[in-house]
C-alpha cells in the first residue's frame, strides 16, 4: 500500500480546494451587486485578499512537494495512466500559480492597489490600462474555467480509482488518515 501524503500537503489541498471554489464563487456574488455599490467593492477586496492567500499556500504547497514528495502510483497503473497523472498535476499546479498572478496583474491594470485582508497594501507599479486590464481579465477568467474543469476530472480519476480501482489514491489524500 502507497504511504500517504503528509497531513500538512493533506490540509493545504482541502484549504486551496475550498478556496478556488469558494473565489469562483465570489465572482458571482459580485454581479449581484451593480457597478459603484460598495457591496460589490467588499466582495472584490475579499477576492483579491483571498486569491492572494491562496497563491501563499500554492507556493508552500510546492515547496512541500518537492521537500517531502509524492507517494509513489499504484503499480497496476499503466505507463499511459501515470504520464495522465503527471501532465494532470502539472497543469493544476500551473494553473495555481498563473490565476492569482494574473489577478495580481489585472488589480494593477486597473489601478488598483493590492490588499490582503486590509493587513498590508501594495500600490499598483503600472499606470491603468483598459485594454491591457480588460485582456488580462479575459485570460484570468479562461484560467479559472479551465481549473474547475481539470479539477472535475481530477475528482473524477480518484473517485475512480477509490470506488471501481479500489485502490488507495483517493484515501492517501483525505485528512485523518496516517501520513508520512
Amino acid at each position: 500500500m502507497n504511504p500517504a501524503y503528509a497531513s500538512s500537503q493533506k490540509a493545504i489541498h482541502w484549504v486551496v480546494f475550498v478556496l478556488v471554489i469558494g473565489l469562483y464563487g465570489l465572482t458571482y456574488v459580485a454581479d449581484i451587486f451593480p457597478r459603484g455599490d460598495p457591496g460589490r467593492a467588499a466582495v472584490w477586496w475579499l477576492h483579491i485578499s483571498f486569491g492572494l492567500l491562496l497563491f501563499a499556500l500554492v507556493v508552500i504547497r510546492v515547496g512541500l512537494r518537492l521537500a517531502l514528495g509524492t507517494p509513489g502510483l499504484p503499480p497496476e497503473m499503466s505507463q499511459l495512466e501515470r504520464w495522465a497523472a503527471k501532465i494532470a498535476h502539472l497543469l493544476l499546479y500551473a494553473l495555481l500559480v498563473a490565476i492569482p498572478v494574473l489577478g495580481i496583474i489585472l488589480t494593477w491594470y486597473r489601478g488598483d492597489a493590492l490588499s490582503f485582508f486590509g493587513l498590508f497594501t501594495i500600490p499598483a507599479p503600472v499606470s491603468a490600462d483598459r485594454a491591457i486590464a480588460g485582456f488580462i481579465r479575459r485570460l484570468h477568467s479562461l484560467c479559472a474555467d479551465l481549473i474547475l474543469i481539470l479539477a472535475g476530472l481530477h475528482a473524477a480519476a480518484a473517485l475512480w480509482h477509490h470506488y471501481v480501482w479500489k485502490d488507495d489514491v483517493l484515501r492517501r489524500m483525505l485528512l485523518g488518515k496516517s501520513g508520512s
